[in-house]
C-alpha cells in the first residue's frame, strides 16, 4: 500500500470543487464532489436522535438505493432543527445539484455542518451549487476539503493506492471535524471515494468496520452531533475483479482501515483548542465491552483531559474515571502507565520522578496505559486535552 497524491479525487473518475457562496465570511463554504458513472454507496450516520434534514434525506437514499453518483456539501449552516423548511430545502439542494450535473436527483447526496437551528440561505447556496458545478476538475479536492470546514484549523485529506488481484486500487477521502466529538459519531463529515469494483453489501461491510476502528474511537469533549455521516462512493472504474471476499476483501478493508484512521487521527488533533493527542489503552480487561467502557470513560474525564494539558501526571483523575466506568476494576490491581513510565502499581504510587515525567507530558502526542489485570481483552481510545481554548470557541 502507498500514499499517493490527489486527495478525494484520486480515484479514477472523481472531480470536485470547493466555492464560497456566502454562508461565511470570504470562506469556503460549498462543495460538491462527483463521479462520472454511478457509485455504490455506503453510509454510516450520527446516532443521535435529534438528525439534521441532510443526515434524514441521505440515509433514506443509501439504505433504500444503495447507488449514488454526487455529494453536495455546505458548511457554516447545519439545517438541524429547521422544521419542514429544513427538509425542503435539503431537497433543493439534491435537485438542483442533480439538474446542474445533469443527472438524477436522486444520485444526488447531501450533508450540512455548522451552527443547529438557523435556516439556510437558499438562494446563496443555489448559487453555490451552480458555481461548484461548473468548477468541478480532478485537481478540485483540497478546495472541497476546505469548503467543508466549520471550527477546524486545516483540511484533513488522504489518499491510498493498493495493488489487488493485479489491479491498482486508489482510495481518497477528506473530513471535517474539531469539537462535538464523541464515539458512535461525532461531530464529523467524512467522504471516502475509490475506483474498486465492489458490491453494495461488502463495501458496508467494509466501512462499518472501518469506522468501527477509527472516528468510533475518538472523543474531542463529549458531545454528539446532529449531522455527522461518514459516505463510501466506488464507481468501478479501475476494472478489477469484482471485490467479494478473500484476500481481495481483506485487502480493500485494510486500505479503507488505514484511511479511516488517518482522518480519525487528524481530527483529534484538530480538536477545538486542543495541544496534545492522548492515547488511552485500556488492557486486561474481562471483555472488549470492558475495555471499552473504562477507556471512555478516561478519554472523556475532564479532569484527566485538562490535568494533562498542563503537564500534570495526576493518575488518581485516571484511577477515578475508572471506578465509575462500569466497567469490572479491582482497585488492588490495576497499573497505569504514563509515557511508558509506570505511576501506580496495583492501585497504589509506584516509583517515578514527577519532575522528569512532567516534562515528558509536555510532548504533541501521550500515551497512558491501563493494565486491569482481569483478561484479555484491549480498547485503544483517542482523545486531546482540554484548555481554556476550547472554552472560548465555545462561548
Amino acid at each position: 500500500m502507498k500514499r499517493i497524491k490527489g486527495g478525494i479525487t484520486a480515484p479514477a473518475g472523481f472531480t470536485a470543487a470547493g466555492v464560497a457562496c456566502g454562508i461565511k465570511d470570504d470562506e469556503k463554504d460549498l462543495a460538491i464532489v462527483a463521479s462520472e458513472k454511478a457509485c455504490a454507496a455506503a453510509g454510516v450516520f450520527t446516532t443521535n436522535k435529534v438528525k439534521a434534514a441532510p443526515v434524514v434525506a441521505t440515509r433514506r437514499r443509501v439504505r433504500r438505493q444503495g447507488t449514488a453518483r454526487a455529494v453536495v456539501i455546505n458548511s457554516g449552516n447545519a439545517n438541524c432543527c429547521t422544521g419542514k423548511k429544513g427538509v425542503e430545502d435539503a431537497l433543493r439542494m439534491v435537485e438542483l445539484c442533480g439538474e446542474v450535473l445533469g443527472i438524477r436527483p436522486g444520485e444526488v447526496l447531501v450533508a450540512s455542518t455548522g451552527p443547529i437551528g438557523k435556516f439556510l440561505p437558499l438562494e446563496k447556496v443555489e448559487n453555490g451549487i451552480r458555481h461548484a458545478a461548473r468548477a468541478l476538475r480532478k485537481n478540485g479536492a483540497h478546495d472541497a476539503a476546505e469548503a467543508i470546514l466549520t471550527t477546524d484549523t486545516a483540511t484533513k485529506e488522504v489518499a491510498l493506492a493498493e495493488t489487488i488481484a493485479g489491479t491498482e486500487i486508489r482510495l481518497g477521502a477528506m473530513a471535517k471535524g474539531a469539537g462535538m466529538m464523541h464515539p458512535k459519531m461525532a461531530t464529523m463529515l467524512a467522504f471516502i471515494t475509490t475506483d474498486a469494483v465492489i458490491g453494495e453489501e461488502a463495501l458496508r461491510e467494509c466501512l462499518m468496520k472501518a469506522v468501527d476502528k477509527s472516528f468510533n474511537r475518538i472523543t474531542v469533549d463529549g458531545d454528539r452531533s446532529t449531522n455527522d455521516m461518514v459516505i463510501a462512493l466506488a464507481n468501478g472504474l479501475a476494472g478489477n475483479r469484482k471485490i467479494r471476499g478473500g484476500a481481495g476483501l481483506k485487502a480493500f478493508r485494510e486500505m479503507l482501515e488505514l484511511a479511516c484512521s488517518e482522518l480519525a487521527r487528524m481530527i483529534v488533533k484538530d480538536g477545538e483548542g486542543a495541544t496534545r493527542f492522548i492515547a488511552v489503552t485500556v488492557k486486561g480487561a474481562r471483555s472488549f465491552a470492558q475495555a471499552d467502557k473504562a477507556a471512555r470513560a478516561v478519554a472523556n474525564s475532564n479532569l484527566v483531559k485538562t490535568a494533562f494539558h498542563w503537564g500534570s501526571p495526576n493518575w488518581g483523575r485516571i484511577m477515578a474515571s475508572l471506578g465509575y466506568s462500569g466497567a469490572s476494576v479491582r482497585r488492588d490491581l490495576v497499573d497505569v502507565y504514563l509515557c511508558g513510565k509506570r505511576v501506580a502499581s496495583g492501585g497504589a504510587p509506584a516509583d517515578f520522578n514527577a519532575g522528569k515525567l512532567s516534562e515528558a507530558l509536555q510532548r504533541k502526542e501521550i500515551e497512558i496505559v491501563v493494565d486491569l489485570n482481569l483478561g484479555d481483552f484491549e480498547q485503544t481510545v483517542w482523545t486531546c486535552d482540554l484548555s481554556a481554548e476550547y472554552v472560548a470557541i465555545n462561548k
